[in-house]
Formats: C-alpha cells, structure tokens, sequence
C-alpha cells in the first residue's frame, strides 16, 4: 500500500533527491552537491511515496509566480523532481503523488517541465507553451547599426548580487515567464562543472540597467567555439539588439546557441538572415489550472462574442462547469455549452499558443464558437517562461 507523506527535515529531503536521481539514472548527490541542492528544498513543499519504511516515490513543488496574459501576476508552484523507483513504477505511484500534490497545492495554477510528452495529461498539465533553439553562424553574422546602450562584463560575486534583482524587475513581462526562488538562484550560483566558466554581461540604457545575458563558451572539435546563450533577459528593443550585437561581436566564436520565443524576430536582426537556423521547436512550459476560476478571471481576453466554456477536471472536480468568458471577463453560469474541454486543454490554450479551433480540427475537443474562443484567447506575444527548474 502506498502511502504519500510531506517531508520536513533534511536527511529526509536528501534521501528524497537521491530517489529522484536514480529515476533520472543519476547517482546519489555527493556531500559538495547537496550542500547546494539541500537550500532548493522548501518544508511542506516536499511530497514521497512510501512502500512501508522505504521512500520509492517523489515529487516537489517550488513557491514561485507566474506571468498570464495580460499583464498579471499569480502565485505558481514550479512542480520538478517528479520520480519513482524503478522497481515501483506501474503500480500507481506516480498517480498518489500527483494526485496529493494538486489537492494540497496552495497555488491557483502549476507549471513543469516533462521528461515525456505522454505523462502529465492524464494529471491535467496541457502543453501551454514551445521554445525555438536557434543557431547563429557567428563567423557571418553582423547586426547593422551602432550599439545604443552600453555592456558591461560583471564578476561572478556582482553578477550573483545583481541578477536576481534584475530578473525580478525585468523577466516577468511575458505570458509564461515566472518569479525565481531563492532556491533556483542558489543552484544558479553554483560555479563548480560547466558553470565555472559562465559569463554574465549587462545592457545599461538611457534608464539604467534594462537587460542581460549569461553564456558560456566551449571548445568543440578543430578548434571551433560554441557560445550557448543560458539565460537573456532584455526589457526594451534596444537592449534586446545590443546584447545580439554583442554576442556577435565576440572573438574566437564560431556558434552561438540560444532557446528563443516562437515570436522572437532573431532571424529578422542580422543583415544576412541565413545566418540564422532553427535547430529545434519543443515543449517548454505544462501548465495545469488548479483554481480554474481564479484563473480564468486572472487573464485579459480579446475582442468575440461570448463564449461559454464547459470544463471537465476528473483530478479537481471543484473546477468542473461552464464558465462564460467575454472581453470583460468571466463568469460561472448554468448555460448551455459552446465549448466542451478537459482541464488540459484547457490548459493548453491559456496561454494561446494553440488554439481551440486547432485542437477541434484533429479530435480532441468539441464546440461551436471555436473561432470566437480562439479570438477571445489569443496573444500578442507568444508565451515563453525561459527558466528551466
């Protein structure tokens, strides 16, 4: 029998991380990994499964916030270290955490990023949101103009002082971007492995510092350089196209490797846009609605008819109902349904990188008014979080 119990002292949590670890085929955490792992680890956040004495299952969830269109901020739970043992999987294990997991979480809404594409529907995460890994030909790669700031190379101590107040005043303007914890900065502050050699510039503007990046470079074959872009935050165009530039700039580089928004014009900023390759477009950010009324009402919407939208949640029956949604907002109703979706998909069109009409076309849902709920939720800009936890 399975039974989920929350975590509170350390030996437990760091008996919880080598459980998860091994799901993943790592090892256990060695003494100078977990004192850094060991600050990530929130009390009350942290759920096992137990088969008697022995731990076989794990899941956690971080206190963050979350971007929704529109502008407004939300309390979210980054939900990571999902795992169970490899002689316990298929037993039900995953469902009891998760299921624990959503009825205790005091967040109205979730994010994850999953392993496997075909894990987390079934507990109501819908693909909300796609990045694009592009690569940059550096060799050929010029932006035209002169620079209308100023990039300034930090210290890895100044860097560690000034980011995390430069992400939270900068990095929460998109659909999908979230709030970082002290936790995420205290692994992000780690500089033993890859992280020794990382680099961290920062664009100052007519009103200060308004952007930045961190990058790394390695050495490949021949002699050739990668630089991979980790992290960019940029809060105008033209800090935005200084940090390009600059990337551009650098010696000794051959690539430059960058996880972009779907919406990002990049290919559109160098005076040959063949420089410019898309290497890949995958998922990025699950979202699951745990208060689906709060969060319906937490959004803006576009301008259609209204819409009413039934919602089924197997998981979270409270959400269950129909809702109609117009440019004003939302309200529950008893009226009849114009569209019928599950929690996931729902989840999915939050953020309107897929559309109700689309996920019509190939089955997955039902309705009428699919192209004015598709008005009704559409974006200006594409969702992206860039924050992996």
């Amino acid at each position: 029998m399975t039974e989920i119990r929350v975590l509170t002292d350390e030996a437990q949590f760091r008996t919880h991380s080598g459980v998860f670890r091994r799901a993943m085929h790592w090892g256990p955490p060695t003494d100078e990994q977990w004192e850094v792992i060991k600050a990530s680890y929130e009390p009350g956040r942290v759920l096992a499964a137990f088969d008697g004495d022995e731990m076989v299952g794990t899941t956690q969830s971080f206190g963050s916030s979350l971007v929704v269109p529109g502008g407004a901020v939300v309390p979210h739970a980054a939900v990571s270290r999902v795992g169970v043992r490899a002689d316990h999987t298929r037993r039900g294990v995953l469902t009891a955490l998760m299921r624990e997991q959503l009825a205790t979480l005091p967040d109205p809404v979730a994010t994850l990023r999953a392993s496997e594409g075909r894990i987390y529907g079934r507990f109501g995460y819908g693909l909300a949101g796609r990045v694009r890994l592009v690569e940059i030909d550096a060799r050929k790669a010029v932006v035209p103009g002169t620079p209308t700031g100023r990039v300034r190379m930090l210290d890895q101590d100044t860097a560690d002082e000034l980011l995390p107040e430069l992400h939270a005043t900068l990095g929460l303007t998109r659909p999908g971007q979230i709030g970082r914890w002290t936790g995420w900065w205290a692994r992000a502050r780690d500089r033993k492995g890859d992280a020794e050699n990382s680099v961290t510039v920062v664009h100052t503007g007519p009103g200060g510092d308004d952007g930045f990046l961190t990058y790394v470079v390695k050495t490949e074959e021949e002699f050739k350089h990668r630089l991979s872009i980790h992290d960019f935050v940029a809060a105008t165009p033209e800090a935005w196209r200084d940090l390009w530039r600059y990337a551009a700039r650098l010696d000794l580089v051959d690539h430059i490797e960058c996880e972009v928004p779907l919406d990002e014009p990049v290919t559109w900023l160098f005076e040959d846009p063949r420089v410019v390759r898309t290497k890949d477009v995958f998922d990025e950010v699950w979202l699951r609605l745990t208060d689906v009324p709060r969060m319906l009402a937490a959004r803006t919407y576009g301008h259609a008819d209204p819409v009413v939208v039934e919602v089924r949640d197997r998981l979270l029956p409270a959400n269950d109902g129909r809702y109609r949604v117009t440019p004003d907002g939302v309200e529950r109703v008893d009226a009849a349904a114009d569209v019928t979706v599950p929690v996931d998909l729902l989840g999915a069109c939050y953020f309107g990188d897929t559309t109700f009409s689309q996920l019509a076309a190939t089955g997955w849902l039902t309705g009428t008014k699919l192209a004015e709920a598709d008005a009704l939720f559409a974006v200006a800009r594409a969702p992206y979080c860039g924050t992996f936890f």
